[in-house]
């Protein structure tokens, strides 16, 4: 069996390991310089960086096993820090009573739990908006306070406009009262707070790495630099791809990552009603800032989400707190601030250097870099990174989905190729399920895996010493 396979992110290069495992013949196409797609590693002023902070969590223990096996005794437990930098304060995430209450003030508390006591609600129209949902959970002033600003700069829309199911896939079990009972050590564990993740030697990217070297060691192929124009389908059928040149390269399957718009904007024969549908759905890009900080030792955070709206930047990682495989004998720190556009907006073609400027002088405003010196930065463009669950485009994504699953031989997998806002686990699950389809093996409804089925519930089910015996099977 010959199959293609459309991008080299973690969904399609899983996708590509597992075919490659049960001998077929695999070719992967990257159109990057680079496998790993949004998880992958890149090298920066002699130091290994993410692009942004990229953990690994799962509780699904297919999943974990092969990441496992991928990686072996190459990892480390991170313990994780993650806060909330808003007017001037830090918020601890997850919530702890008594540092939320010191930097709320005890009036401004008050008034949260009488907002939340106002707006409560134990459920929300199936067409709510986010904010609905928010507010509903966590009443209005909590909404205002720590979700509006932040995914309003994510998104680039209105909360009113963003669809519940953001929410609900990333929080939907989590309230105020499920925060305090957590705090306080009488709640299950949320997925969002969990406090360690394993995290591979030499960066995220290297799972991806090692996936693809593995892929040619078993014969198959992984051109990067090497775009796809479009898949070739005929009589309902996927038979190949066609490469950019109008060369076309016959295989029996076709595993697609490239972004769903892209797919079915190329493909022949579809329906102007799906051709519609796709194009009603919208990807935001971000922009990634990295400095370079003369400073060994700047704040404990892995990350911080800013949620200032004074501020245009969204998030700050802080690779020194992650793993010293990343910095080695370096000392100093690399910082990655993120901010997010779509194509239009002005932002997207600054200057390389007015955007280290802004990141600089925004990241020194917060006094984080406690008076050190920025050496250099770098700047990548990430296009069409963040599907935009904009209110309505379920119905949208429906009719395309419902399209493609009458194309034989042709499966959209990852977050951009089939519009879910996917983490690695998601992604790696999705691959492994698509090799499955294609083998024969199964015959997963691959649309049907979503960021909130039922193993996503975050958990330490890989441990220093590998699996965690009580993971689910």
């Amino acid at each position: 069996m010959k199959v293609g396979v459309i991008g080299a992110g973690p969904a399609g290069i899983t996708a590509a390991y597992q075919l490659a495992k049960a001998g077929a013949q695999v070719e992967v196409f990257e159109a990057s310089p680079h496998v790993g797609g949004m998880a992958r590693t890149i090298e920066l002023w002699g130091q290994r960086v993410d692009l942004g902070p990229h953990r690994f969590l799962s509780n699904d223990a297919r999943v974990n096993r092969l990441w496992l096996e991928v990686v072996g005794r190459d990892y480390r437990m991170v313990e994780r820090l993650t806060r909330i930098y808003y007017r001037g304060r830090y918020f601890d995430y997850p919530l702890r009573p008594v540092n939320a209450l010191r930097n709320l003030g005890p009036l401004e508390a008050a008034r949260c739990v009488a907002s939340y006591a106002r707006h409560r609600r134990p459920s929300v129209p199936a067409d709510a908006s986010f904010e609905d949902w928010v507010v509903a959970r966590f009443g209005r002033r909590l909404f205002e306070i720590f979700f509006k600003t932040y995914s309003e700069k994510l998104w680039g829309i209105p909360c009113t406009e963003l669809d519940a199911d953001f929410a609900a896939q990333r929080i939907r079990s989590l309230s105020l009262l499920e925060a305090i009972r957590n705090a306080l050590g009488a709640g299950r564990a949320h997925r969002t707070l969990a406090e360690r993740f394993a995290y591979p030697d030499g960066g995220t990217g290297t799972v991806y790495e090692r996936m693809a070297e593995a892929i040619r060691g078993r014969g198959g192929r992984v051109h990067l630099q090497r775009p796809v124009k479009r898949a070739v389908v005929e009589e309902g059928r996927a038979r190949g791809l066609e490469l950019p040149d109008g060369q076309r390269l016959p295989f029996d399957a076709v595993v697609s990552t490239m972004p769903l718009t892209t797919l079915v904007g190329d493909l022949p024969g579809v329906p102007p009603e799906v051709r519609q549908a796709a194009a009603s759905l919208t990807f935001r890009n971000t922009i990634l800032v990295y400095l370079h900080v003369d400073a060994e030792s700047l704040f404990p955070d892995n990350w911080l989400y800013v949620h200032s709206g004074d501020l245009r930047m969204g998030r700050i990682t802080n690779f020194r707190n992650w793993s010293p495989s990343l910095y080695g004998g370096a000392r100093t720190t690399i910082l990655v601030v993120e901010y997010w556009c779509f194509d239009a907006d002005p932002i997207w073609s600054e200057a390389a250097d007015r955007l280290i400027a802004l990141a600089s002088d925004e990241v020194g405003r917060t006094g984080l870099l406690r008076g050190t010196k920025v050496l250099d930065g770098h700047v990548v463009r990430l296009p069409r990174c963040y599907p935009v669950y904009r209110r309505g485009y379920r119905a949208h994504l429906d009719v395309v989905a419902q399209h493609l699953r009458t194309v034989r031989g042709l499966l959209a997998v990852g977050r951009y190729g089939a519009f879910k806002y996917n983490n690695q686990d998601h992604s790696i699950l999705m691959g492994m399920l698509a090799a499955e389809n294609v083998l024969g093996i199964a015959d997963h409804d691959l649309w049907s895996v979503n960021t909130d089925y039922d193993t996503y519930q975050e958990s330490a089910s890989i441990t220093e010493t590998g699996l965690d015996p009580r993971a689910p099977a």
